[in-house]
């Protein structure tokens, strides 16, 4: 009847927690002196309560005995299905009060809640990476070993997450279920639309603290940073040629295989890079975005435009 009732007579002296069972006091307690009592006899994991240990012992056997009715979702213990339904129902229970984010379980609200206090209690003891959760830092860890569990069966690619693998996957689908309400770009990933909006709304949040570059990313600014710093870890094995990123190198490399693998639908030009491409069609178009503002000279690259203005200086 207490269950009705809202009754709890039992209360933890160190935290706000209480509980209904005298029982499920005792097993509370133990989070607070870390004792476990329970351990696999498989592997090292240890746990507070019997029930859940005989929930591990399910990762072992492979038993998933709870499955859900509208997707082909199994899992190991009833809790984990009534937290996927709200998949299904969009129920997102649990919201912040500093700003709009809304989740479907408490411990995700916790996690996001270290956003706002700047709190990264996990730490690599290799290097100095700090995260929020715990499973962000195993993942993490996995850069140090080289472990690459996850891989593609169309072609070599190998990642950390089983997230990254069903992203990658798209590029051999082709699909791009993301797409701009503004301009016809599409993508396979919502972070790449969001970074993608920026150029709409001229948003450029990162900027260099030696010269004015702004731009829309992170690891843009930092491989524009290597330009002050001169860093060129990429070299090619056949020349002399370094430079600041990897996909510089692959289209130098083009220059050695003779490979061309963009062409004008118009002419007969080829050439290594889409962006050159891109700059060709202007010819055939005859658009001219950049212009002098002394005198009427149009061009198609900005580079054209700065050897002009030297024409007035």
């Amino acid at each position: 009847m207490k269950i009705h009732t809202g009754e709890k007579p039992f209360s933890c002296n160190i935290c706000e927690y209480k509980c209904i069972q005298k029982s499920d006091l005792q097993n509370h307690m133990r989070i607070h002196t870390g004792e476990k009592p329970f351990s696999c006899h498989i592997c090292k994991h240890q746990c507070i309560r019997k029930s859940h240990l005989q929930s591990h012992m399910k990762i072992h056997t492979g038993e998933k005995p709870f499955s859900c009715h509208i997707c082909k979702y199994h899992c190991i213990r009833k809790s984990n299905l009534q937290t996927h339904m709200k998949i299904h129902t969009r129920e997102k229970p649990f919201s912040c009060n500093i700003c709009e984010y809304k989740c479907v379980t408490k411990s995700h609200l916790h996690s996001h809640m270290k956003i706002h206090t700047g709190e990264k209690p996990f730490s690599c003891n290799i290097c100095e990476y700090k995260c929020i959760r715990k499973d962000v830092l195993q993942r993490h860890m996995k850069i140090h070993t080289g472990e690459n569990p996850f891989s593609c069966n169309i072609c070599e690619y190998k990642c950390i997450q089983k997230s990254n693998l069903q992203t990658h996957m798209k590029i051999h689908t082709g699909e791009k279920p993301f797409s701009c309400n503004i301009c016809e770009y599409k993508c396979i990933q919502k972070s790449d639309l969001q970074k993608h909006m920026k150029i709409h709304t001229g948003e450029k949040p990162f900027s260099c603290n030696i010269c004015e570059y702004k731009c829309i990313r992170k690891d843009v600014l930092q491989r524009h940073m290597k330009i002050h710093t001169g860093e060129k870890p990429f070299s090619c094995n056949i020349c002399e040629y370094k430079c600041v990123t990897k996909s510089h190198l692959q289209s130098h490399m083009k220059i050695h295989t003779g490979e061309k693998p963009f062409s004008c639908h118009i002419c007969k030009y080829q050439c290594i890079q889409k962006i050159n491409l891109k700059r060709h069609m202007k010819i055939h178009t005859g658009e001219k975005p950049f212009s002098c503002n002394i005198c009427k000279y149009k061009c198609i690259t900005k580079s054209s435009l700065k050897t002009h203005m030297k024409t007035h200086t």
